[in-house]
């Protein structure tokens, strides 16, 4: 199972956004919806090996899940749309338990501490920043778990508990790129058993 972790900063924990006003109305929700499309589409498919985590302003973490998604299309307005319903019914989740809100998407009532903790239970923890070991210097891990920003820089306290619990800490190229350009990065990385099959 590959996962991915997007934090998203001011990102909504209510319902109450316009679907057509993601870039400034809803926090930035563009990027994570971006983050997700490019986590799970190939052409005419989606990965089902697939997880993302979106971590809602610290406070909610909508999980997509490609072994159970449905209704997911390739735009921002749709997956948008899917986060919204998610918190809609942010109210089903009770502590840590998640509340079901569309086959493959579900929301926990646990922000980046949480989420990042229970993944490092199940993954290798990546953490992808542009200061870290080129990407070409590591064997792909079994099990990897990419954790991500949107727009904005990793909090100090989201960097000291990813110095703890990540594995590795790399990037993958001598420039920055969008976090959704760098999910497909790494999807190529893993799909090439590191650059060496093609």
């Amino acid at each position: 199972m590959r996962q991915f972790v997007v934090t998203g900063h001011d990102a909504p924990t209510t319902a109450d956004f316009s679907l057509d006003d993601l870039p400034s109305g809803a926090g930035r929700l563009d990027v994570l919806c971006r983050c997700v499309g490019a986590a799970f589409f190939l052409s005419h498919a989606i990965r089902e090996d697939v997880r993302v985590h979106l971590v809602l302003a610290d406070a909610f973490t909508v999980t997509f899940d490609g072994r159970e998604l449905r209704r997911l299309n390739p735009d921002e307005r749709s997956t948008a749309a899917l986060v919204r319903a998610a918190l809609q019914e942010r109210d089903e989740a009770i502590g840590h338990i998640p509340a079901e809100t569309s086959p493959g998407v579900s929301i926990r009532r646990v922000g980046f501490e949480q989420t990042l903790r229970d993944v490092a239970s199940e993954s290798t923890v990546v953490e992808l920043h542009e200061d870290g070991t080129p990407v070409v210097d590591i064997d792909p891990p079994d099990d990897p778990a990419f954790v991500l920003s949107d727009h904005r820089d990793f909090s100090t306290a989201e960097a000291d508990l990813l110095a703890d619990l990540a594995d590795e800490r790399v990037r993958l190229g001598p420039r920055a790129i969008h976090a959704d350009h760098a999910i497909t990065v790494a999807h190529n990385y893993l799909d090439t058993a590191g650059y060496a099959q093609y």
